[in-house]
């Protein structure tokens, strides 16, 4: 990393001063975001603090800030190397010097870093928590000529068990508490259940802490689930909508990773692939590339993506079902984080969910691993506004301040498409029901789909069941399709899964209903119908801000690729758009745009303002 070609900040430049003036001054900000003051003025007084915030929502800013008012050192612990780089070449372009200590360094590397510690050069310091149980950073943290002022926990989820990234490691920083009991704790973390903040705050010793919760809702991310029919045609009619934006592609196994970016390869697409099978040297470079531009998209396992700060992701698709609702957040998070709009498709195959349960076997606690992906199901199959159900896992009620068709058409594909018109399922739901009492409620959802739908396996041929009068009786949907009316006769408790499992039986409503010969209307789709929002793009009639707007980007490419940093860390999109909306022709015009500091308007003021003088000249 080439950092020395940024502006440095004094390190005692700002002790002690009012947070709004180092907001702005620094950062380029002109207010802060929800809850993000909040945490800042309790960390600034002491208290151990808890932060919830939504991906995109601020984060960094809730100890990067005060780091710079606290007369010590601030230490992050960070669980990824990816992501400690990429938030010290975004420190350093604002002109905050710090240095991360980890495995990534040479011997002559860290004695520099600790050096720089030592002499009171560094505000911000960033370790993995296997990093901080080592002696040897203990040691360095603990000198007498180091003083540290706050303990910043990022990614705090990764400290509960029932967090979707639970690591051991988190565990043993809980005994940092002991040796440094002056220095105040900040917890945060984009994801946490009532239950996952309780672990943090017990794993963690938080002392009386501070708990602030922000809103889980990200509105400029447009939920859709789409039951996947050819998933790779799908795919390839999101990208459409995205010509030249950055994408990921979520997959649950290497083995799927691989194969679609293989195919998309071939159809000339700009993509890489990134799992745990690869080679670090491979992965760090497919990251790289993503993160740089200099490839579109990214066909990845869960393993991609907790690391990356990039801002301007604009889709991300879940090819596969995600095992819990917090690991479907969390990677959904990753678009938009700049706040412009932004697309999350879900593509929602019955067969995903017994793949996962599959795994549950060789999970330590089955059990939880099936509640947390019953609620996974239950949002994907819902024909309620997917935006309400998501936030109501996180135990938020969501009421839409905005009625109108825009605001419905920006929520969900559910919104966006209006209430479902009720369908005469009364027939498929007898034959589903029937087939499930000819099988003696002795088998769970696949095999009796199987069945219903004339699947000759041996399994059925042995059983006798290609005799039955409900065998191939159920050409009225394809697979997919009585998966979905099996999950909504579940909903109305007409049928239950039970035991480990999950056999269907018939509920006593249920028995009533095929005795009574009850007519059923339900909400079931029409496979195929739903199609994507069409995403309004900014300045799109202003030709001369457009022009801006792309000569910005070839110039923030050609100074990343300099730099060798991401080009975000320059400055991201939302920036480049109020450059282009504002036209600063002077550098005290570019420190009122957003995300231009002192630091960054000194080191960039020049060219911009070349640039926009140009475009408005021409």
């Amino acid at each position: 990393m080439c950092y020395n070609k940024f502006m440095k900040i004094s390190p005692t430049a700002f002790i002690n001063a009012d947070p709004h003036i180092v907001l702005k001054s620094v950062f380029g900000y002109d207010r802060f975001r929800p809850l993000q003051e909040e945490i800042i003025t309790s960390i600034l007084k002491g208290r151990d603090t808890l932060g919830v915030m939504p991906t995109g929502g601020g984060k960094s800013v809730c100890y990067q800030l005060p780091a710079l008012i606290f007369p010590g050192l601030t230490v992050v612990v960070s669980p990824l190397i990816s992501l400690m780089h990429d938030q010290v070449s975004s420190l350093e372009a604002s002109g905050i010097h710090s240095v991360f200590l980890n495995s990534s360094l040479e011997w002559e590397e860290y004695l520099a870093a600790a050096g720089e510690i030592r002499r009171g050069e560094v505000k911000i310091v960033y370790v993995s928590p296997e990093g901080l149980s080592t002696g040897r950073i203990r040691d360095l943290l603990s000198s007498s000529d180091v003083s540290v002022s706050c303990f910043t926990i990022d990614e705090a989820h990764c400290i509960s068990e029932w967090g979707h990234d639970f690591r051991p490691d988190y565990l043993e920083i809980r005994s940092i508490r002991n040796l440094f009991p002056k220095a105040v704790m900040l917890a945060l973390t984009a994801t946490a259940t009532e239950q996952v903040r309780q672990d943090i705050i017990r794993n963690l010793s938080l002392q009386s802490p501070e708990v602030f919760v922000s809103s889980f809702n990200r509105e400029n991310i447009f939920l859709e689930v789409q039951p996947k029919r050819n998933g790779l045609e799908q795919v390839i009619e999101c990208i459409k909508k995205h010509p030249g934006d950055s994408g990921i592609i979520y997959c649950n196994s290497r083995k799927q990773t691989d194969e679609l970016t293989s195919k998309l390869d071939k159809m000339g697409y700009s993509v890489l692939n990134y799992h745990a099978g690869l080679s670090d040297q491979v992965r760090t470079k497919n990251q790289d590339m993503f993160i740089k531009d200099e490839v579109q998209i990214i066909v990845a396992t869960v393993a991609f993506g907790m690391g990356i700060d990039k801002p301007d992701v604009r889709f991300v698709i879940n090819y596969d079902l995600p095992k819990s609702l917090a690991e479907y957040y969390q990677e959904i998070g990753r678009a938009g984080r700049d706040g412009l709009p932004s697309d999350a498709l879900l593509l929602f195959s019955a067969g995903d969910i017994h793949k996962i349960r599959f795994f549950f076997q060789d999970a330590a606690d089955p059990q939880k691993s099936e509640i947390l992906l019953q609620g996974m199901i239950n949002y994907a199959s819902s024909h309620h506004c997917r935006r309400k159900s998501l936030l109501a896992y996180f135990g938020e009620k969501y009421s839409s301040p905005d009625d109108s068709v825009e605001a419905k058409q920006r929520c969900c594909d559910v919104c966006r498409n209006g209430t479902m018109p009720l369908k005469d399922v009364t027939v498929p739901a007898q034959k589903l029901m029937s087939c499930i009492i000819r099988t003696k409620q002795r088998f769970g959802a696949a095999y009796v789909i199987d069945v219903l739908t004339g699947n000759l396996s041996k399994r059925i041929a042995e059983n006798g069941h290609n005799k039955l009068s409900t065998w191939n009786i159920g050409d009225e949907f394809s697979k997919d399709g009585w998966f979905e009316l099996l999950e909504l006769l579940i909903e109305e408790q007409l049928i239950a899964r039970t035991g480990e499992y999950k056999i269907l039986e018939i509920t006593p409503s249920g028995k009533s209903f095929l005795v009574n010969r009850n007519e059923l209307y339900l909400p079931i789709s029409d496979f195929g119908s739903m199609k994507f929002a069409k995403k309004s793009r900014a300045y799109k009639n202003d030709e001369k801000a457009s022009q801006i707007i792309q000569k910005l980007k070839d110039w923030r490419k050609r100074k990343a690729d300099d730099m060798n940093v991401p080009p975000y860390v320059i400055f991201n999109d939302k920036t480049l758009l109020d450059i282009a909306a504002k036209k600063p022709l002077s550098k005290s015009a570019l420190l009122n745009v957003y995300g231009i500091g002192s630091a960054k308007a000194e080191s960039f003021g020049k060219s911009l303002i070349e640039i926009v003088s140009d475009v408005i000249s021409n």
